[in-house]
């Protein structure tokens, strides 16, 4: 419960580290991503399991649902993104082209376009409605570990091993800004809900606050002990949560950088936090 930090549900199920979890837009569902191979779909209400969605030969590091709720897309260490039916569970699309493991996977917020991050050092776009491929945007020199798209759907963020945060204009692949001050890879970047700010956890530690107009740095967020690996914007915008290695879930207030709460519950990593759409639940999933 984001209001009291109360633990409402511990979902199991998974049989390895669970990678990556994300709240359908009705916020109804819960999609979680593991190194079992597996997806698995959650009824948020009561934690009954609904669906275990197979076909990845390897781990799930991402799941994102399209903005209308109506297909789920998973990235897997097989280099495959696959779309999936949310109502059925079943398989529409392989999406192909990344040459080692997808990281990340976002949809524009119209919909109609997928973005996925690999260890190939590319970012690939897919066309939603066709599965064809639209771009392949290069620059990073290591894995790109996340993708995110700005709410208007005018801009893209990738965070990457080389410690970078990219902007591309979605529209023509144009490299905008490359933003500094990470010392070790970024792992996560998510957008304020208004667009106007975004934030990037890293390898070192530390979150860091851009203004995404100008590219100037507004704040850096420090209290984890190790690395962090996720981060979330509250869909008011007026908090920011960030998942670590530390085994924590930090919570700040985003104008002003001020710690708000510390949440302990897992004894491992926490690899992956997503805010119900409504604001009043906050899902973290670990090790």
């Amino acid at each position: 419960d984001t209001a009291t930090g109360e633990l409402l549900h511990t979902l199991t199920g998974h049989t390895g580290a669970v990678w990556s979890v994300a709240y359908q837009p009705d916020g109804t569902r819960l999609a979680t991503g593991g190194d079992d191979g597996t997806v698995r779909i959650w009824d948020t209400a009561t934690g009954e399991l609904l669906h275990t969605l197979t076909g990845h030969t390897g781990a799930v590091r991402s799941v994102a649902y399209q903005p209308d709720g109506t297909r789920l897309a998973t990235g897997g260490n097989d280099g495959t993104v696959r779309i999936w039916d949310t109502a059925t569970g079943r398989p529409l699309h392989t999406l192909t082209g990344h040459t080692r493991a997808v990281q990340s996977v976002a949809y524009q917020p119209d919909g109609t376009r997928l973005a996925a991050g690999g260890n190939d050092g590319t970012v690939r776009i897919w066309d939603t409605a066709t599965g064809r491929p639209l771009h392949t945007l290069t620059g990073h020199t290591g894995a790109v570990r996340s993708v995110a798209y700005q709410p208007d759907g005018t801009r893209l963020a990738t965070g990457g091993d080389d410690g970078t945060v990219r902007i591309w204009d979605t529209a023509t692949g144009e490299l905008l800004h490359t933003l500094t001050g990470h010392t070790r890879a970024v792992q996560s970047v998510a957008y304020q809900p208004d667009g106007t700010r975004l934030a990037a956890g890293g390898d070192d530690g530390t979150v860091r606050i851009w203004h995404t107009a100008t590219g100037e740095p507004l704040h850096t967020l420090t209290g984890h002990t190790r690395a962090v690996q996720s981060v979330a914007y509250q869909p008011d915008g007026t908090r920011l949560a960030a998942g670590g290695d530390d085994g924590t879930v930090r919570i700040w207030h985003t104008a002003t950088g001020e710690p708000l709460h510390t949440l302990i519950s897992h004894t491992s990593w926490v690899q992956s936090v997503a805010y119900q759409p409504d604001g009043t639940r906050l899902a973290a999933g670990g090790d």
